[in-house]
């Protein structure tokens, strides 16, 4: 199953407007204005300054807009491995908690970890994908982790259904351990013609102290399809002829 395009003309848009250029275009404007996010629970929260940074981070798809009473300013909702990208990856934005007191890298990564266990995965994950310039995006509305595209949405429909699985940590995100589950799994993906990609992380024994630790973390990709017996069987026409 390969990009489905919105539209005559979006493969070319795409290709003349590549995702890695958006990126780093992103990356030079938030580092200019030394932009910081403010921690909110799960999400972090960044006051957009300038119209050129709104549409960036539209173009770049990181963080959903959100509708504020203040008119005159513009905040994003980041996700956590969104945000922690940007910090850790990119470093192009800083981190602030209570009282406005900018978060260290251990501070940042502690405080992300006791959110959610399998953290450390599934930020894996999604720098695996980010880095070959993929957008991603949360998949909770298809039952899966991640969505994948291979430009902006409004270029093209979302490729991959992608699900994280943590090797050697007993399956904590507990997805796939029965074949019920990839059966429903696989046929929900079909319906909305995704393709499923599981991303097995597998941390070779390496702790989850820092952030360092993804270095030595390894990624197996495998896609996953359900099989037709109506793509595979012989010509009715062929078979006959070949009985003759």
């Amino acid at each position: 199953m390969g990009p489905r395009w919105k539209g005559k003309g979006s493969e070319a848009k795409a290709l003349a407007d590549p995702m890695s250029k958006i990126v780093s275009q992103l990356k030079s404007t938030l580092i200019q204005s030394d932009s910081h996010g403010l921690l909110s629970g799960c999400s972090i929260l960044l006051e957009v300054e300038t119209e050129e940074q709104t549409e960036l981070l539209n173009r770049a798809c990181f963080g959903r807009p959100i509708v504020t009473a203040q008119k005159d300013k513009q905040w994003f909702q980041l996700g956590m491995e969104e945000a922690f990208y940007l910090y850790y990856n990119l470093k192009c934005l800083k981190i602030v908690g209570e009282g406005k007191c900018t978060k260290t890298e251990d501070e940042l990564w502690n405080y992300m970890k006791s959110k959610r266990e399998t953290f450390p995965d599934f930020l894996k994950a999604y720098t695996h994908l980010r880095t070959r310039n993929w957008v991603v995006r949360s998949g909770s509305q298809y039952g899966v982790d991640f969505i994948a595209y291979r430009h902006h949405p409004a270029l093209v429909h979302s490729e991959y259904a992608v699900l994280v699985l943590s090797e050697g940590q007993g399956n904590a995100n507990g997805r796939l351990r029965v074949w019920s589950d990839f059966q429903c799994t696989l046929r929900l993906c079909g319906s909305v013609a995704k393709t499923l990609l599981v991303l097995r992380i597998d941390r070779n024994s390496v702790g989850e102290d820092s952030p360092s630790c993804l270095e030595s973390y390894s990624v197996e990709e495998r896609t996953i399809t359900r099989w037709s017996p109506e793509q595979s069987r012989e010509d009715k026409t062929i078979a006959s002829s070949q009985l003759l």
